[in-house]
C-alpha cells in the first residue's frame, strides 16, 4: 500500500484505456479544481503512465495495471468520471495536506 501526504503532490495523472475522452474531460475539470494548488494534471494511457506521477486517478477495473506500472505511486480507483467522492477526497487533501493512500 502507498500513502503521499496531499501537499507533497504536484502531479496528478488520469490513467485511462477505453479511448471514450471521458478521461480527457475528467483531466480538464481536474486542472481547474487543481491547478489552484499548484498541481498538474495530465491524462496517459494506463500502459504508459509517466513514473514522475505522484497520484494516478483511474477507474476502478484499471487500478491493478496501473498499479503495476508505477507501483510505488499511489493509485486511486473511482467509479464514476462525474461526482464520484475520491475525487473530493482528492481535492480536500491537498487542500487540507491530509493523507492519500491506495
Amino acid at each position: 500500500m502507498s500513502s503521499i501526504q496531499g501537499s507533497d503532490v504536484k502531479k496528478v495523472v488520469v490513467a485511462c484505456d477505453a479511448g471514450m475522452g471521458s478521461s480527457v474531460l475528467l483531466t480538464t475539470q481536474l486542472k481547474g479544481s487543481l491547478g489552484k494548488y499548484g498541481v498538474t494534471v495530465e491524462h496517459s494511457p494506463v500502459d504508459r503512465i509517466p513514473e514522475d506521477a505522484d497520484l494516478v486517478l483511474t477507474q476502478e477495473g484499471l487500478a491493478s495495471r496501473a498499479r503495476t506500472r508505477v507501483p510505488n505511486t499511489v493509485v486511486k480507483g473511482f467509479r464514476m468520471f462525474l461526482g464520484d467522492p475520491v475525487f473530493t477526497e482528492v481535492e480536500s487533501a491537498i487542500r487540507d495536506g491530509g493523507t492519500l493512500a491506495d
